[in-house]
Formats: structure tokens, sequence, C-alpha cells
């Protein structure tokens, strides 16, 4: 059984020529596929459309098992996948780090007690316990994308969709994103313009050109 399921996927933004013609692809538990293509291919679109951000015109979309087409569909599919946006501060919304981290446990239903358990094993295991107390707007780009990635986590998704992760990434921290992502379990699929992350994270997938996907 497929994880995430994409069936002849059609969208285009009013007005203008379409983005996605017939987008088909897959992906099974344990993979990590890349998404690769030009600026303005339509990647991000893509990702939006699997989390039932946007509406295709037509097609399928499928994830664990089950068809999505209300927006009812996906409240179910959003707690079971990550997505870490292109833009951290799209993300973060809280005062402090630990609130934030807090917040996706705490709306599953989590006790206060049990959500600050969690916020401290997820900081510990990324090596951000250091971030625990800070003022959120106040990190750096780099550190921001890092809780971005550890207030998914917090939820225990089963599929991780990450846009962008390197933006804003210093050497130190993109070689502790390198080392978080490669010691998880979850299948990934992964947008990212840096060939050289693609290659220790997610080395095959699809191409987006012409508003289709093709497997590499």
């Amino acid at each position: 059984m497929s994880l995430i399921e994409l069936s002849d996927i059609h969208f285009a933004y009013p007005g203008l020529d379409p983005v996605l013609d017939g987008a088909s692809m897959r992906l099974a538990p344990g993979e990590r596929l890349s998404i690769v293509g030009p600026n303005g291919a339509g990647k991000s679109t893509l990702l939006k459309i699997i989390m039932g951000l946007l509406v295709p015109t037509s097609g399928e979309i499928s994830a664990f098992g089950q068809i999505r087409t209300e927006e009812a569909d996906f409240h179910d599919l959003r707690r079971r996948i990550g997505f870490v946006f292109q833009d951290a501060d799209d993300q973060l919304f809280c005062p402090t780090v630990a609130e934030d981290v807090a917040f996706g446990p705490l709306n599953l239903g989590k006790s206060k007690h049990e959500a600050l358990s969690i916020v401290d094993d997820v900081l510990s295991r990324l090596g951000l316990m250091h971030l625990r107390d800070r003022v959120t707007h106040k990190l750096s780009g780099g550190e921001k994308r890092l809780v971005t990635l550890a207030t998914v986590l917090a939820m225990e998704p089963e599929v991780l969709i990450l846009d962008e992760p390197t933006n804003a990434l210093d050497p130190d921290n993109y070689a502790r994103l390198v080392d978080i992502l490669s010691s998880l379990d979850q299948s990934i699929l992964l947008v990212s313009h840096d060939p050289e992350f693609r290659t220790s994270i997610a080395p095959t997938g699809y191409r987006l050109e012409s508003c289709k996907l093709t497997r590499f």
C-alpha cells in the first residue's frame, strides 16, 4: 500500500497557465523521495495539494489507503504527515520554543505534563535543549528551521514532507539537520534545490517539469 498516491492531478491558479497537468506519483512505506524541477515549476504547490491546502481541478489524492476529497478528509492526514514549510515563520507563533513544540501534542489531547515531557524528549533527541526557553522570534533563521522540525516531530508523524529545509542554515545547523533526518525512521518527501543535501537524504524521486512528474 502506498502512503501517498497522486493520480492525474491537474491544477492552475486563477487566470494563469496550468501548474500541474496530469501529475502522478506515489510514496511507499520506508521510501525517501526528492521532488526536483526548475523554480516556479510547482513543487511547493504539489506539496500543498497533498496536504489539502490547495484543491486540484481534477485528479485523485489517496493517503494511507483512503481517497481524500473533502476538507474533513485531510484532518486525519495532517496529524499523520508532518509538513515543514519553506518559511519557518509561517509555523512558529508561540512566545517560546517549548510552547511552540508543545502546541501540537496539546492539540492532540495530551495533558500539559505529557506535552512538556514530549518537548524535552524531542529537543533532547535533536540536540536543541539549549533553545528550550528561548523567545522564538529572537532565534536565528537556522535555529528557527530546526525548531520547526521539532514542532513537527513532536506530533509523531508517519511521513515527513520538507519544503526547502536547508534555507537559512549555517554549516553547523546544516550538518545537524542532515544528522537528524538520517536518524529518523519516517518516510520523507523532500523538495530541495541543494543536490548535496538531496544525495544525503533522498537521492531518488521525481522531476517536475512541463506540468508533469517523471521518476528518476
